[in-house]
This record gives structure tokens, C-alpha cells and sequence, in this order.
């Protein structure tokens, strides 16, 4: 994390290992293409700025804009990896 340079990762003692915390914003299935890249083009604004940016970065944050498609990959993966511990650890919900 940029904002400990010199706390070392977890994958340096666990290689493989990767958890991360994200933030997004969604939208109803069947929302027009169009609104949801007005949308991301104004998210993507708000995180761009440089006073905000900086903000989020004393408060541990590193932004990372992305188009709805990469978002909608970086949540079909995280579901796959996550899933894949929740059939390992045998969780069930209760």
C-alpha cells in the first residue's frame, strides 16, 4: 500500500495469497448503456481530481478508475476466488 511503504505484504510470507478491499457503485440490471457510462465518466471525474485523490490517499486509499466492463470482470473474479474459499471452509449460511 502506498500509503505503508514499509509494511511488508502479505504474499511476501504467503505467496499466492491476495485480499483486497474495493469500492464501486452499481446499477439496476437494464440500466441503458449510456447512463452507466455517464456515470462512470462522472465517477471517474470525482476520483480524478487532484484534491480528492490526495484525500483518499492520507486515508489509505489508491484509486483505480476503471469502465464498467473491467469492474464487472474485477466482480466476476472476486466471486470465483471467494467462492472457491467459502466451498473449502465448508461455510454455510445460516
Amino acid at each position: 500500500m502506498p500509503a505503508y511503504p514499509n509494511i511488508p505484504a502479505i504474499a511476501e510470507f504467503l505467496p499466492g495469497y491476495e485480499a483486497i478491499t474495493w469500492y464501486g457503485i452499481g446499477a439496476p440490471k437494464g440500466t441503458p448503456a449510456a447512463i452507466i457510462d455517464k456515470l462512470n465518466a462522472a465517477v471517474g471525474a470525482a476520483i480524478a481530481d487532484p484534491d480528492t485523490e490526495a484525500h483518499l490517499a492520507k486515508l489509505g486509499f489508491e484509486t483505480k478508475p476503471m469502465k464498467p466492463a473491467e469492474f464487472g470482470k474485477l466482480l466476476a473474479d472476486e466471486t470465483e476466488k471467494w467462492g472457491k474459499v467459502v466451498k473449502f471452509a465448508g461455510i454455510k449460511m445460516e
